[in-house]
């Protein structure tokens, strides 16, 4: 079956009819937020996702098999990760044997960062130069790879605009330099949603000629190769990409889906 490949700037948009529109601000739905919902450690960013995912009738915080998890939406389960990914394998393990489970994955496409000094209360904003795409997610595929593809799995990658807060210790010499204190939910930008095995081939530049090194992945999608590395690790663990012998010391890869 054939698939296109993606802009890693740009990506479509969730089914929800709501966001279907381009960026949506975390505030900019009533029906989208949900008052009293959230843990007491829960961290800003991952509360603002929840709002802005929320939907009437769903419940939050629910124990379902063993653990909490964010949303239950009939018998569907939507868990937020804003930080590693590696920490969720046995938890999804479980979920899936019995549940649909979405899994949200946000990834900063543009970044503010809000740097407070401790010491003289001064406080200063930037825009980080680095802008995170849907490429930036097979980071933490790499270790979900075991259940990539697994029909009760599906992964909407978010991609926001969040305010990092900083601060900086002063003259503490327990804690030098800057250190993350909270990220703040300003925007959701865009999204794309993996569903079946061949929505993950899309990174890979439909007029990339096969076969195709690592190097050259990662001179198609102007990325080091680390990062092209781990989007073939990824994909040879769903069977979507296949080695076909070496050119030199470098493994060969063609597709088994359509371009």
């Amino acid at each position: 079956m054939a698939h296109p490949s993606i802009d890693p700037g740009r990506a479509a948009p969730l089914d929800a009819p709501d966001r279907r529109h381009g960026g949506v601000s975390p505030d900019a739905s009533p029906r989208n937020r949900a008052p009293g919902i959230g843990t007491l450690n829960e961290k800003p960013l991952h509360a603002a996702l929840k709002a802005w995912l929320a939907e009437e009738g769903d419940r939050f915080e629910v124990p379902v098999d063993g653990f909490v998890v964010d949303i239950l939406r009939g018998d569907t389960v939507i868990e937020i990760q804003t930080g590693s990914a590696s920490g969720l394998t046995r938890k999804l393990h479980t979920l899936l044997k019995r549940h649909r489970v979405r899994l949200v994955l946000p990834v900063p496409a543009v970044r503010t960062i809000v740097r407070f000094d401790a010491a003289s209360g001064e406080c200063r904003t930037r825009t980080s130069p680095q802008h995170g795409t849907v490429v930036d997610v097979f980071r933490e595929f790499v270790s979900l790879r075991a259940l990539l593809g697994d029909p009760n799995l599906s992964i909407d990658v978010v991609l926001i605009h969040e305010r990092e807060l900083r601060t900086t210790a002063g003259k503490s010499r327990r804690r030098r330099g800057s250190h993350r204190e909270e990220r703040h939910l300003i925007q959701v930008v865009d999204s794309l949603s993996f569903r079946h095995p061949a929505d993950y081939m899309a990174v890979v530049p439909a007029d990339l000629e096969e076969p195709f090194t690592t190097a050259e992945l990662a001179q198609s999608i102007g990325r080091p190769r680390g990062m092209a590395q781990k989007i073939a690790y990824v994909l040879r663990g769903m069977d979507v990409l296949t080695p076909m012998g070496k050119r030199g010391n470098s493994v060969l890869y063609r597709r088994n889906v359509g371009r």
